[in-house]
Formats: structure tokens, C-alpha cells, sequence
């Protein structure tokens, strides 16, 4: 990801957060995780500058399963700055996988209410939504979690 050419000059490097919920059945927080290491790379320090205020909807499931305008409307206030948390003018917020932008809106939105001058995005991947099988398709731990070799859900 830090490879990439044209990655801007900021002073920190943060994540879009899990919700509890997500963390407790994954484990680790895969945003985190790559937030760390992009942080490391480029010599900035990693900050947790964002938490969950709300998950995404009560029994709703994962945002993957929702379309483009529910993504939007589920996010709204989903994200807040701590009270104790300076932002910095120039963050770098980083997530896995950007579908709608509906959560890096929300998140990036929280971050400009609280003194960023601007937010800029690196994500590991790009979804396409009805580009190829559907990743949740069962229930329990690790719905989505799909290895090569595995068959197509």
C-alpha cells in the first residue's frame, strides 16, 4: 500500500474502527492492523483518533449486504473524535475494503468536525458490488472469511 505513488504528506496515520461486536468475533482489526504497518512505512505515528459511537443497525448485519444510499444513512454519526483526542491538520485514514464510501465519509466527516484541514483515503482494496459471488453467505464466526482453495460460496 506505501508503494503506491503520490501517497501526501501528513503528520498521522489512523483507522477506520471496528465495531465491538466485529472486533470480538474477528479478533483483530484488520484496518488496524494495516494502519500500523502504512504508519510505520511512512515514518508517522499511528493514532487511534476515531471510535464507534454506534454500530451500524441493530440486527442488520455487515454493511456488505446493504446498498449504496442504507450504507450512507446507517453511517451517519457512526464515528466520533474522543474528547481528548487532538487531529492533526493532515490524517491519513485508512481502511480494507472501500465499496460505497459511505464509512470513509463518516469517518472522514468526523475527523474535519474536529480540526482536520483534509483526510485523505488508502484503502487495500476496492469493491464491485455484483462483480463476483457474494461473500457473506453464511452465518456464524467469520461469515465473510473465504481462503483460496475453499469453494465458492
Amino acid at each position: 500500500m506505501v508503494t503506491v505513488d503520490g501517497l501526501p504528506d501528513v503528520e498521522v496515520v489512523t483507522w477506520v474502527p471496528l465495531t465491538r461486536r466485529r472486533l470480538a468475533v474477528r479478533g483483530f482489526d484488520q484496518a488496524r492492523v494495516l494502519a500500523t504497518d502504512v504508519a510505520r512505512a511512512l515514518d508517522r505515528p499511528p493514532a487511534a483518533l476515531l471510535r464507534r459511537a454506534i454500530g451500524t443497525g441493530p440486527g442488520t448485519g455487515p454493511q456488505a449486504k446493504r446498498g449504496s444510499a442504507e450504507r450512507r444513512t446507517a453511517m451517519r454519526g457512526a464515528f466520533v473524535v474522543p474528547e481528548e483526542v487532538v487531529v492533526p491538520a493532515r490524517v491519513l485514514l485508512v481502511d480494507d475494503v472501500l465499496t460505497t464510501g459511505g464509512t470513509a465519509a463518516a469517518a472522514a466527516d468526523a475527523l474535519r468536525s474536529k480540526g482536520a484541514d483534509s483526510v485523505h483515503l488508502l484503502t487495500a482494496a476496492r469493491a464491485f458490488p455484483g462483480a463476483g459471488p457474494r461473500a457473506y453467505t453464511r452465518s456464524g464466526p467469520r461469515p465473510g472469511l473465504w481462503l483460496p482453495g475453499d469453494p465458492l460460496r
